[in-house]
C-alpha cells in the first residue's frame, strides 16, 4: 500500500456506476468518499475540483451508489497509478466484493460542468504540440 496514504479501518467503502451490481471484480474502484462514489455513478469523463474543494464532472448518466458490503483490509486495496486524485481518495481492490446498493443517482444540473468549462478543461489537459 502507498505510504502515507492509509485508509480508514473503520469507516465504510463506497463505489459509484451507471451499472446494476451484485459484485465488483477485481481491479475495479473504490473509495471512503461517499460523494466522490456519487460523482463516479455517472460515469464522467472530467471531474474538476475547485479550491473549496467543491466538485463537478461532466457525466449525464443516472447510476447507482454502493456501499462495499464485507470488511476491506490493507490487503485488499492497491493505489490506482496516475491517480490526478488527492493520495488515497481513490483504490483498486485486489480480489471480487460484494456490494450493496444504496441508492439511484442522477446528476443535478448544480453538478455539472457547463460546455465552456468542459471545453476549458479539455484544453487544459490537452499536451503541448511539439
Amino acid at each position: 500500500m502507498e505510504r502515507g496514504a492509509t485508509p480508514d479501518e473503520t469507516a465504510p467503502w463506497f463505489h459509484g456506476s451507471p451499472l446494476a451490481l451484485t459484485e465488483l471484480l477485481a481491479g475495479s474502484t473504490i473509495t471512503q468518499d461517499r460523494a466522490l462514489a456519487r460523482v463516479f455513478s455517472h460515469k464522467p469523463a472530467l471531474v474538476s475540483v475547485d479550491e473549496r474543494g467543491i466538485r463537478r464532472h461532466n457525466g449525464r448518466r443516472p447510476g447507482f451508489l454502493y456501499r462495499i458490503a464485507e470488511p476491506v483490509g490493507p490487503a485488499d486495496l492497491t493505489p490506482v497509478p496516475g491517480s490526478t486524485l488527492g493520495r488515497g481518495q481513490e483504490w483498486l481492490i485486489t480480489r471480487p466484493l460484494r456490494v450493496t446498493l444504496m441508492e439511484r443517482t442522477a446528476p443535478t444540473p448544480k453538478e455539472l460542468l457547463s460546455p465552456r468549462e468542459e471545453e476549458g478543461l479539455r484544453r487544459r489537459l490537452r499536451p503541448p504540440r511539439a
